[in-house]
C-alpha cells in the first residue's frame, strides 16, 4: 500500500516556474515506476511524466518536453516535478500516480495503482 500526497501548486503567471511535490509513505518506494498526470474538467487525465524506479530512465509529453523535468528522491520518499515556462495551457489540476510494473513509458491512467489527491496549477496570461 502507498499513499501519495502532492503539494506546490498555486496560480501564477505565464513564464513563471512552480515545483511540484509528491511525498510517498510505505516501503519500498524505489519499486514503483512513478508518473505525473493532470486533468482539466470535461477533459480525460492526460499523462505528463513518468520516471522508472531507479530514476535513470524518463517519459514526457511533446508539449512538456523541454520545460519540465520529472525527478525522485528514494533516499526520502519524495517525487518531483519541476515546471518552468509555464503556459495558460499547463492549468490542470496535476496528480502523483505510482504503478507496480516495469514500464516506465506506460501513459495509461488505469495501469497506475495509487494516487494522489492532486494539487491544482493554475497559469494566468
Amino acid at each position: 500500500q502507498v499513499q501519495l500526497v502532492e503539494s506546490g501548486g498555486r496560480l501564477v503567471q505565464a513564464g513563471a516556474s512552480l515545483r511540484l511535490s509528491c511525498v510517498a509513505s510505505g516501503r519500498r518506494f524505489g519499486d514503483y515506476i512513478m508518473a505525473w498526470f493532470r486533468q482539466v474538467p470535461g477533459k480525460e487525465r492526460e499523462f505528463v511524466a513518468s520516471i522508472s524506479g531507479g530514476g535513470l530512465s524518463t517519459e514526457y509529453l511533446n508539449s512538456v518536453k523541454g520545460r519540465f523535468i520529472i525527478s525522485r528522491n528514494n533516499k526520502y520518499n519524495i517525487l518531483y516535478l519541476q515546471a518552468n515556462r509555464l503556459e495558460p495551457g499547463d492549468t490542470a489540476v496535476y496528480y502523483c500516480a505510482a504503478a507496480q510494473n516495469d514500464n516506465y513509458r506506460d501513459r495509461e491512467p488505469q495501469h497506475y495503482d495509487y494516487w494522489g489527491q492532486g494539487t491544482q496549477v493554475t497559469v494566468s496570461s
